[in-house]
């Protein structure tokens, strides 16, 4: 059962990763280190939580990633990532990748496109511009319909005519609902994926894993002893703690960041 974390309070979870030999500090983007805006490019991570991220990221044996569906591009943009960055990069559900001193690399899961991406943008995009409000997102692999910005009524019609039109066309493409938010790829990997790539690329003896969406809980559900969870925000979770928003994703970062710091003095 997902428990409420505190503020302030000591915390037996957080301790108990903040001690663990190799950390990984896995980050959701939209929603956990950034609120979600109505514009997705305009997306950025609240100042406090990258102060914290950078602060992680300088301690010895401590590895912070950002894992996003975003397309790496996309990614490396609203993250405002720069080659010299110490901060790994997993993009498209766990199909990108960029680490520091190597690069980008794509995983090797096998894609299904064949020109079918394009065939895709060309039969949505009619669709999503007849809709106020929804917006198109191109994806290495797919795209996105957003609809922020569109009413809840706009939304549901958007999605039944998209999805409608993959199931007849591109039936073998994941499809991944989220907030405001309608996906669909040619690949399969999932942020399941991710953390395994992670564990195994970084040597981590511990992952923490934040995020606030229903395509976080496949990390979520593959995350194992002394592993933490954390939800940001309502719904139901496989993670062992909740935080209400990124202001407080900011604050337990601080906190882990503190603890860690402390042990290794």
């Amino acid at each position: 059962m997902t428990r409420v974390w505190t503020p302030g309070t000591p915390d037996a979870d957080v301790s108990a990763v903040a001690a663990t030999e190799r950390l990984v500090v896995a980050l959701d983007f939209d929603g956990t280190a950034s609120p979600l805006v109505p514009d997705p490019m305009a997306a950025r991570a609240l100042p406090e939580v990258a102060a914290q991220v950078a602060r992680l990221a300088a301690l010895p044996n401590t590895v912070v990633a950002y894992v996003s569906g975003r397309s790496m591009h996309d990614l490396r943009e609203i993250t405002e990532h720069d080659d010299d960055s110490l901060i790994v990069l997993a993009g498209s559900h766990g199909a990108q990748y960029w680490f520091p001193g190597t690069g980008e690399a794509d995983s090797a899961g096998d894609s299904a496109d064949d020109g079918a991406r394009e065939e895709l943008w060309a039969a949505a995009r009619p669709i999503i511009e007849r809709h106020e409000g929804a917006e198109f997102e191109p994806k290495t692999f797919g795209m996105g319909v957003h609809t922020r910005r569109a009413d809840r009524e706009v939304e549901k019609q958007v999605f039944t005519e998209i999805d409608e039109l993959v199931a007849e066309r591109f039936p073998h493409w994941r499809r991944r609902a989220g907030h405001r938010v309608l996906e669909f790829s040619s690949r399969t990997e999932g942020k399941d994926a991710a953390m395994a790539t992670l564990r195994e690329r970084l040597g981590a003896t511990g992952i923490v894993f934040a995020g606030d969406d229903v395509t976080d809980e496949d990390a979520m559900r593959v995350l194992g002893e002394g592993d933490l969870g954390v939800r940001v925000g309502p719904g139901e979770s496989a993670a062992a703690i909740r935080v209400e928003n990124p202001q407080q994703i900011a604050l337990l970062l601080e906190a882990l960041a503190d603890e860690r710091a402390a042990l290794q003095e």
